[in-house]
């Protein structure tokens, strides 16, 4: 209400002024306003104009110089067309090479420069300064490639490598499982570069393998320096230029090429590509799903079981096709069973310790001492023990006395024959002999000897009588041997105890005997045995054997008709269909039987053992070192096996061996076959029998050795007289772990590069050398006695030698060398182009397969890896070593990180390799220096050696 009268009131007032001042001036006051404001605006306008006017007079004559000649030179040589452009195209000296490098240069500058360069100028100079540059460094690093002799690259420093890479990740691995942690990869790839700055001292590459910035600019760094040395100075210092050149080999080719290697999906594939040939073998694929630890592939595999267990149960089948689709079916669920169990038992953390679990049980095959004694790994075992309860003497003396029996046969044989002064070399060696002979006495058996063999003292008296007065012969130890023997063999705290011992559980793994339910012994705790007579006997009796004529026999004819792959129950094997026919007074018999392999090998077991002259005459085809079931190979074994049967049943072997005839019979009748030998004795004559024959081969080899070899007799007399003890001191130092298979004295082995080993190796060879260091790393022979080891360095000299190490060596500097050649690289070349180019267009990024196609692919891989390892490897190590280090390796690539630290290393090396006269090393510990790792080990050390210091 108030305002609203204020208002009024305002209004009131004010036109009540404005009437008044009309009043009292008139109306024509309003136009001599506008007239005044008009007039106002005119006078300043006009002062302003003739203002401006003298201020721009007075700026015609300007400080600023006049326009340079040159600028309108310059732009007039612009608007002129531009001239061709001619490229050399030379890049190698090599056409095959330097044709798809060009494109990939093009490729690479079209792809990474030309499309956001027309945008800015239409100007080709530039580009061409770009491939000018590219091309100079590339003709550079070829110069230079020439140069280098890349033999010692690839068999020393890229094994070194690879070796040392594998040490460093057991080493992280064993350091995880001594904490009780549980294993997670980010604790792994910690505790790798944790023991890399350990291993390597003053370089880790942490920062660069876990950093995508980090590497990135190591990348640009490493390529600034490559630069500098490929490029001429002039095109060095053009920083825009090489600023181009640097982004386009760092980020658009390198690291794409090292992303790629890096991925473990892509060394998987690559891997299965590799070995492409091998079929996977069902008990491999199974023995991968039962060890995995990864809930994620167990659950891809039981997925795709399940997948293909709804399609096969979808299928509208009928006749012989059912039974085929019913023994898939039993497979998948079989292995989905498995599969469940699996992952319950990780979920739930109740794993199963097998050795103790069978430990535990109690029931297990019996493995005669006789067999231990001659197999390399149960040896290596029962060796371990005899330390453990203090019967190593014993032991060594038997060890001992066998290398002593074997030297003394191979020297009075080569001494046999008659030569020159003949008596007195004769004379020469017994003296020898008797020195040896004296030694292994006087160490093991004499009152000084430590430790002492404890054996009946009579024995011993009279062994000291024959020494004195008998000339030596190599069975001069065989009866206290023999005493010593069955001491080790009857005394409950030697051989009787180290059957329940879990040292010995742990032997039947590694001869892969304690898996399998027919290893099993009796209820009164005896196993099979190995030296006895089979189970189920091959002798018939005198009723069977007057119903069928000899003559009869002789008319028994059989052929193996067909072969084909039969799956029981989940397991895969091979059947052979033999065709029978037989001629009797009253016509011909024909019926057909069905035998696998295993009974061909029980069946010959048999045979051989109850008539020793066959196993001179018949040989059974081995078994097949990559366990395929492929076509070809099985129509080549049926082949074998035939001209096995037609060898066995020819006449006159049925008529030399008459009771032979009733043997084939039973085997080949139309009934079970009833193995007389259990899996555990084939498995056993598996490994016996090749190191039997081995030690013959040896003793054949030694005994035809030339003169010369009794012509050096002289010089190893003052030798001779120290064999005894040094086979002794050999087997005493086989216990001890401590130096690896190429041990430097002065080198901590398990804290340095594998390459700090390589000048200890005695056979100068290069296959020696690789396949030492390999199977040292990848096996880890450094926990296994030196005995063992030794063993396994002399077996591999002997095998190359056998392979005539020289020409071996020669085909590993042709190997280097072709891939090496022009058209090997340019092969390469092209596979770069076409996988980064597919069809001249740049590849699209591969999306990341799914997660459960990607855990089926690591389980096929690690099938594919077990599939091939030859059964002979498996003899020599062990099966379970020979499984953890293949598997070792597998679950190596397995990280990305850790695979592109090997990336690294190798692409470290190379540079070192291609320029040797540049300090590389330093360079690349400069650019490593930032690590994390290395900054905490370098003050670690500081905090460790601060005391002492300080002490002094």
């Amino acid at each position: 209400m108030m305002l609203a009268e204020t208002s009024l009131s305002i209004w009131g007032w004010g036109s009540l002024v404005i009437v008044l001042f009309l009043i009292k001036f008139g109306p024509f006051v309003i136009f001599y306003i506008f007239c005044f404001v008009s007039g106002g605006f005119v006078v300043t306008f006009l002062f302003g104009k003739t203002s401006s006017e003298k201020y721009l007079e007075q700026c015609e004559h300007s400080f600023l110089p006049p326009t340079s000649f040159g600028i309108t030179k310059c732009i007039d040589e612009m608007k002129q067309e531009s001239k061709s452009i001619k490229i050399d195209r030379r890049l190698t000296g090599a056409y095959i090479i330097d044709e798809p490098l060009q494109q990939v240069i093009q490729f690479s500058l079209r792809d990474y420069v030309q499309y956001w360069y027309y945008t800015l100028s239409d100007d080709e100079s530039f580009l061409h300064e770009i491939r000018k540059t590219l091309q100079n460094a590339l003709i550079k690093f070829s110069t230079r490639s020439k140069e280098i002799d890349w033999l010692p690259y690839f068999a020393t420093r890229l094994v070194d490598d690879f070796g040392t890479h594998l040490r460093i990740f057991r080493k992280a691995q064993q350091r995880i499982t001594e904490k009780d942690d549980k294993m997670k990869a980010e604790d792994l790839v910690d505790t790798f570069f944790e023991v890399e700055v350990e291993m390597e001292k003053e370089v880790c590459r942490d920062l660069v393998c876990t950093s995508p910035k980090d590497e990135e600019g190591f990348l640009r760094d490493l390529c600034e320096v490559l630069l500098y040395l490929l490029l001429p100075p002039g095109d060095f210092q053009n920083k825009i230029m090489r600023y181009f050149v640097r982004e386009i080999i760092a980020r658009g080719i390198l690291l794409p090429l090292i992303n790629q290697l890096s991925d473990p999906d892509y060394i998987n594939q690559y891997v299965i590509w590799m070995i492409r040939d091998s079929v996977c073998s069902y008990e491999a694929f199974m023995n991968i799903i039962k060890l995995s630890d990864n809930i994620g592939e167990l659950e891809a595999v039981r997925d795709k079981a399940a997948e293909e267990l709804q399609y096969l149960r979808s299928l509208d089948t009928a006749g012989d096709d059912i039974n085929n689709i019913k023994n898939q079916i039993n497979s998948l669920l079989f292995v989905k069973k498995v599969c469940d169990s699996r992952i319950l038992r990780l979920q739930t953390g109740k794993e199963i310790d097998t050795v103790k679990l069978a430990v535990k049980c109690g029931k297990l095959c019996t493995v005669p001492l006789d067999n231990i004694l001659v197999h390399n790994i149960a040896l290596q075992f029962f060796m371990d023990y005899m330390q453990q309860v203090g019967g190593q003497a014993h032991l060594f003396f038997w060890m001992t006395v066998e290398g002593y029996r074997v030297t003394a046969q191979q020297q009075l044989a080569v001494l046999s024959s008659p030569k020159k002064d003949g008596r007195h070399q004769t004379t020469q060696t017994k003296d020898l002999l008797r020195t040896a002979a004296v030694g292994v006495y006087d160490q093991y058996l004499s009152e000084k000897a430590s430790p002492r063999v404890n054996i009946d003292d009579a024995l011993v008296a009279k062994l000291a009588e024959k020494l004195s007065h008998e000339d030596p012969t190599p069975e001069i130890f065989d009866e206290v041997q023999k005493k010593v023997y069955e001491l080790m063999l009857r005394d409950e705290k030697f051989y009787p105890s180290f059957k329940q011992h879990v040292l010995y559980v742990r032997m039947l793994a590694e001869l892969d005997m304690l898996k399998d339910p027919s290893f099993r012994g009796s209820d009164d705790g005896e196993g099979e045995s190995f030296n006895g007579s089979p189970t189920g006997s091959i002798n018939l009796s005198l009723d069977d054997l007057s119903n069928v004529t000899s003559d009869e026999f002789i008319q028994l004819r059989a052929c193996i008709s067909d072969t084909g792959v039969c799956n029981d129950h989940g397991k895969t094997y091979a059947l052979y269909a033999i065709t029978v026919r037989r001629r009797t007074p009253n016509g011909e018999e024909a019926w057909k039987t069905y035998r696998r392999y295993s009974d061909f090998h029980d069946f010959h077991m048999r045979i051989t053992e109850q008539f020793e002259n066959l196993a001179s005459i018949l040989k059974l085809p081995g078994k097949k070192t990559f366990n395929n079931m492929d076509r070809e190979f099985l129509e080549k074994r049926k082949k074998d096996l035939n001209a096995y049967l037609q060898l066995l049943l020819t006449p006159e072997m049925m008529k030399a061996s008459p009771a032979l005839a009733h043997c084939v019979y039973d085997f080949l009748e139309n009934k079970a076959y009833s193995k007389g030998k259990g899996d555990f004795a084939r498995k056993m004559d598996t490994f016996v029998n090749p190191l039997r024959n081995s030690m013959r081969n040896v003793s054949n080899a030694v005994k035809s050795f030339p003169d010369s070899l009794t012509e050096g007799m002289t010089k190893m007399s003052d030798n001779m007289g120290k064999i005894s003890e040094r086979l002794g001191q050999d087997i005493k130092q086989s216990f001890f772990k401590e130096s690896p298979l190429m041990q430097k004295t002065y080198v901590d082995p398990e804290h340095s590069r594998v390459g700090a080993q390589l000048e200890d190796i005695v056979d100068d060879t290069i296959p020696l050398r690789i396949m030492l260091l390999l199977m040292d790393e990848v096996f880890d022979l450094k926990e296994r006695n030196q005995w063992l080891r030794r063993n396994i360095k002399n077996l591999l000299q002997q095998l190359i030698r056998a392979m005539h190490g020289d020409t071996l060596n020669k085909k590993i500097v042709d190997h280097v060398d072709w891939m090496t050649s022009p058209e090997q690289v340019a092969d390469a070349v092209k596979r770069f182009r076409d996988a980064f180019w597919p069809n001249g267009i740049l590849a699209e990024a591969v999306p990341r397969r799914d997660k459960a196609i990607r855990m089926r692919t690591r389980i096929a891989g690690k099938t594919k890896l077990l599939g091939i390892m030859p059964d002979e490897l498996k003899h020599i190590l062990g099966a379970e070593t020979t499984r953890k280090g293949i598997l070792r390796v597998f679950e190596m690539f397995q990280h990305t990180q850790l695979n592109k630290r090997m990336v690294y290393v190798f692409l470290e090396g190379f540079l070192e390799t291609l320029f040797p006269m540049y300090k590389f090393c330093e360079l690349f510990n400069k650019l490593h220096s930032r690590s994390k790792q290395m900054q905490r080990y370098k003050h670690r050390l500081q905090s460790t050696q601060a005391p002492s210091l300080q002490k002094r």
